[in-house]
């Protein structure tokens, strides 16, 4: 396993861990001036700044950009919701094309609005995918399946273990599509290890990490900075680089509570526990 104990090359900044205190552009300079070797923006903070201007400032800087976040939300109630979610999707491959995006990581969605066809929405999730690969493959761009903890099956995805994100690789085929693993999500699976086997080096285009609080009072907004609660991230790291993965380890918080914090504070603690948990 690789020593990351005084190497922040490999680290990335996930852009929703300083969401609320800094823009793109500050998020770059602050990479830059604790000398983190990544960031990957969100899709909301690239438009907020223009693509153009965004894919300037990240290639003048010299960061890797580790993903892009995000695409997916493919089910849909109807025919024209599903066409919609597709077109959104290629602009979402034009602008990982700009930015030089490693991966466009893919929130897959849950149930269309009035649906409880569980098994449909997987059916169009797949469907989508499948279309979006049509376009995403010629353009470079891989995408990667980020399965989602069971609690967000519903209305963010419905694609919830890695078991399944392996299954919608094996029918759509490893070119240009592979998984997003991120621990919050998929931690608690008792075939993590065997699927992170499963999908090997060739499909693990993306690592994020983070920590699972106990208590944790919000299901999308509390989670925690590595350290703080249950999860092996390392051991969980060991798995992924077992089977060959070398890419950069990914600090995705999402947390009303860092959310309040000094954003430079937040980056010094990023880094001491990459360096010291991770």
């Amino acid at each position: 396993m690789r020593d990351l104990s005084d190497d922040k090359s490999l680290l990335s900044l996930n852009t929703a861990t300083v969401r609320e205190q800094w823009n793109l552009r500050e998020m770059v300079e602050g990479c830059l001036r604790h000398g983190i070797g990544g960031i990957s923006p969100w899709r909301d903070k690239v438009q907020e700044c223009g693509v153009d201007e965004a894919a300037r400032l990240i290639a003048d800087s010299g960061l890797a950009v580790s993903g892009l976040c995000r695409g997916g939300m493919f089910p849909a109630a109807d025919a024209a919701g599903r066409r919609a979610a597709l077109d959104d999707n290629r602009r979402a491959v034009d602008e990982a094309v700009a930015l030089g995006a490693e991966c466009l990581v893919l929130v897959v969605g849950g149930l269309p609005d009035g649906s409880r066809d569980i098994a449909g929405a997987r059916q169009q999730v797949e469907d989508g995918i499948g279309a979006l690969l049509e376009y995403s493959r010629p353009a470079g761009v891989p995408l990667a399946i980020e399965p989602l903890h069971p609690m967000y099956a519903a209305d963010r995805a419905c694609i919830n273990t890695m078991a399944q994100a392996n299954d919608v690789c094996d029918v759509l085929g490893d070119d240009g599509l592979g998984i997003a693993l991120d621990v919050y999500h998929v931690w608690w699976d008792p075939d993590l290890a065997a699927e992170i086997t499963r999908a090997g080096k060739e499909r693990i285009l993306a690592f994020h990490v983070c920590d699972w609080l106990v208590p944790t009072n919000d299901l999308l907004l509390d989670r925690g900075m590595p350290g703080d609660g249950v999860i092996d991230i390392r051991g969980i790291r060991g798995l992924v680089e077992g089977v060959g993965y070398d890419g950069h380890c990914e600090v995705e918080i999402l947390s009303t509570r860092w959310w309040a914090e000094d954003p430079n504070l937040i980056m010094q603690t990023l880094i001491e526990r990459h360096q010291s948990v991770v």
